[in-house]
This record gives C-alpha cells, sequence and structure tokens, in this order.
C-alpha cells in the first residue's frame, strides 16, 4: 500500500531527470571523440536508445523486469519476469513501488533511464561500423535478451537477488554487461578501415563528462530509492572515486607520456564513476577513495592492453565500463561494510569484514553475467546478419556515417 513521502517522491523525480540528462551526456562525450564525418552517426545512437528504449519499457521490458516471476516450474523462472504489467497495467496514482514511500509510476520512470543509457554505452566500441538498421535490431534483442533478464535477476527479486547478489547502482546491469557486450561486438565487427585520432572535439568530450557526472549522482544516490543517511553516503562516494580516479589516470598518462592529458582525466573521471556504482551504497568514503584510484589504474591497464592486442573498441566501453564494473563488484564482495549500510537496510559485510560467502555470490554473479553478455551479444550480431548487413561498406566509412546513412552533415563550411 502506497505510504507517500512527498520528499522521497520529488528526490526521486529528481533523480529521475538527473538520470536521464546522462544519455544526452553520453552522446556529446563519445561525438567528441569520433571525427567530424561521424559525430552525428554516433549521437544519433544514444538518442535512439532514449526513444525506441522508452516503447519497449512501456510494452513489455518495465513488467519482464519488475511484475514478478514466472509461474513456479517455467524454465525462465527467476531469470525474468512476467507479462502482468504490460502496456504498464497497474502503474496508477496510487500503486505503491518496493519502497512504498513513491509511487510505482516514479520508480517506473527511474528505471527506465537506466534502460535507456546502458545499451547505448555500447555504441562506443563499434563506432563508425554499424549500420542503422542493424543497430535497432540489436538495440531490440539486447534489451529484451539480456539487460530486462538482469535486471529482473538482481533488481526484480531474481535467482540472482535470491543468492544474496547486491548490485547497488548497476555494476552488473548497467557497466559490466554493457561493457562485456562491446567486446564481444569488436571481436564481431572487426576494425575500423578509418581510425578516429585524434578526437575532433575535446571540449564535447569534456561537456559529456560534466553531464555524466552530474546525472551520476541522481544514478547512484537515487538508488537508495529515498533519502537518508545511506543516500548522502553514495553522493559523496560518487564524487570521491570519481576525483581520485581522474587523478590515478591523469598520473598513469604523465608518467608514460610526459604530458597531463585532458581527455585521460575525463575517462579516468568516468572510470572511477564506473567502478563506484555497485559499491557506492555499501563501503566508506575512504574505501570510495580506494576504489577510485584502483579503477584508475586497472582501467587504464585494461586500455593499454587492449590497445597493444589490437582490439579495436573504438572509445574503450570494455576498458572502462566492462572492467570497471568487474571490478566494482569484486571490490564491493571485499570492503561491503554494515558499518556504513546496516544489515537492516539491505547492508552486507564483505569479505575483510568475515563473509567470504558473499564475496564468492559476486565473483559468481559477475562471471555470469560476463559469459551471458558476451555469449548473447555475439548470437545476436550474427542473426541480425543474417537478416541485414551490420558492417557499414568500406566506402561508407570512408565518406563517414553522418552524409551516408543520415544524408546530414554536423560541419559546414564556412562561406
Amino acid at each position: 500500500m502506497l505510504n507517500l513521502d512527498t520528499g522521497n517522491t520529488g528526490f526521486m523525480l529528481l533523480c529521475t531527470s538527473l538520470v536521464m540528462l546522462m544519455t544526452p551526456g553520453l552522446a556529446f562525450f563519445y561525438g567528441g571523440l569520433v571525427s567530424r564525418r561521424n559525430v552525428l552517426a554516433i549521437m544519433s545512437q544514444s538518442f535512439l536508445s532514449m526513444g525506441w528504449t522508452t516503447v519497449l519499457w512501456w510494452l513489455c521490458g518495465f513488467s519482464l523486469c519488475f511484475s514478478g516471476d514466472l509461474k513456479s516450474g517455467s524454465d525462465f523462472a527467476g531469470i525474468v519476469g512476467n507479462l502482468d504489467m504490460a502496456f504498464l497495467r497497474g502503474v496508477t496514482l496510487t500503486a505503491a513501488s518496493p519502497n512504498n514511500t513513491i509511487p510505482l509510476i516514479v520508480f517506473c520512470a527511474y528505471q527506465m533511464m537506466f534502460a535507456i543509457i546502458t545499451p547505448a554505452l555500447i555504441t562506443g566500441a563499434f563506432a563508425n561500423r554499424v549500420t542503422f538498421k542493424a543497430y535497432f535490431l540489436f538495440l531490440t534483442g539486447w534489451l529484451l535478451l539480456v539487460y530486462f533478464p538482469f535486471v529482473h535477476m538482481i533488481w526484480g527479486g531474481g535467482i540472482l537477488a535470491q543468492w544474496g547478489v547486491k548490485d547497488f547502482a548497476g555494476g552488473i546491469v548497467v557497466h559490466n554487461i554493457a561493457g562485456i557486450a562491446a567486446l564481444a561486438s569488436v571481436f564481431y565487427v572487426g576494425q575500423r578501415q578509418v581510425r578516429d585520432h585524434p578526437p575532433h572535439s575535446i571540449p564535447f568530450v569534456a561537456l559529456g563528462t560534466g553531464l555524466l557526472w552530474f546525472g551520476w549522482y541522481g544514478f547512484n544516490a537515487g538508488s537508495e530509492f529515498r533519502v537518508d543517511a545511506i543516500t548522502a553516503v553514495a553522493f559523496l562516494n560518487t564524487d570521491v572515486s570519481a576525483s581520485f580516479g581522474a587523478i590515478a589516470w591523469l598520473a598513469m598518462d604523465y608518467m608514460n607520456h610526459r604530458k597531463p592529458k585532458f581527455v585521460g582525466l575525463l575517462t579516468g573521471g568516468v572510470a572511477g564513476l564506473a567502478t563506484i556504482t555497485p559499491a557506492a551504497g555499501y563501503v566508506s568514503p575512504t574505501t570510495a577513495a580506494l576504489i577510485g584510484v584502483l579503477a584508475g589504474l586497472v582501467c587504464y591497464g585494461a586500455v593499454t592492453m587492449k590497445n597493444r592486442l589490437g582490439w579495436d573498441d573504438a572509445l574503450d566501453v570494455w576498458g572502462v565500463h566492462g572492467v570497471g564494473g568487474f571490478l566494482g563488484i569484486v571490490l564491493l564482495g571485499i570492503f561491503a561494510s554494515t558499518a556504513w549500510n546496516p544489515a537492516v537496510t539491505g547492508g552486507v559485510d564483505g569479505l575483510l569484514r568475515g563473509n567470504p560467502h558473499f564475496f564468492l555470490v559476486e565473483l559468481g554473479a559477475v562471471a555470469i553475467s560476463s559469459v551471458w553478455a558476451f555469449a548473447f551479444t555475439l548470437g545476436m550480431l550474427w542473426l541480425i546478419n543474417k537478416i541485414t548487413p551490420v558492417r557499414v561498406s568500406a566506402a561508407a566509412e570512408e565518406i563517414g556515417l553522418d552524409e551516408e546513412i543520415h544524408g546530414e552533415i554536423a560541419y559546414h563550411e564556412a562561406t
């Protein structure tokens, strides 16, 4: 039964708006990193997710995530929800959310913003190489077969939640599965024939980072679904980890190139944000600082390794989000503390506080999510390629996707 708290409800509407802002922020972040002839193509993929994911969320997505399990005995019980709330049936003014102080309609809107940005993250990996039709089909299939099941399994009371898996704001549900899917797409699509070096607009990258960082306060602090001390801890931890991650990455850039690279500073901040996400409401600010440093160092190392191996993850989605999400879940299993989130509010102790079981559960869950996301992504791309070509032609790649696919140009010559 709904026990409306106007403070909690107002806060969650604000957080919903902040998370929505992250997708345009991502569009600017990615748009600045590609060449002038591919700006509109990469940005349009983020904005397409804003539109089409909302349609799918209304149609069946919210129900598959949060309406409850399938009937006992079903092969998919605990993996995906039922269709009782398809077309948002039952999402009314008086229906209560899992936190009964906010209406279900607010909870629905907030979770929809997570669904919008998650597949958009993947697009940075196959930038400049994928046709619009193939991306549309991929967006649809990936949400149905990867994102919705993992939301249900972890946040919707499914099988991983029953195991005791914790993921405060999306280390598995958002970053790990998106980053691993990005790596699978890189292997399937192959290398670019025309590389974008250097980024065409670092100010765009900075603007996108600022919008992402700002929106991330709603992403993490909002995942408490109420205003209390844990909300404040998650808010502070978000900024602390991002800041330490930015400085750690900058230091690595300086050590290796003798230059304090601005793009490195910005990328390190995003790595710190991604890595703290699953642990934001479960650890201390001091631990968040350590997580930020490790995020900067480990994600920098992952990107360096990727470059040496020749994996053409154009915008480092795997190195930042895939590795960051994986690392964050593992560190949550180690550092979680009921001193910062008591058991009565859903907190748990990690390995360092005498709970190896929780650490193993987290490790098992992130291993499962990695294998699932990789396999399903490869399978979907193979199937889509049977329907319509996934990869653009060499001529289109040379001309640029803005003009070839969209018939538009971001920058016109001055007259």
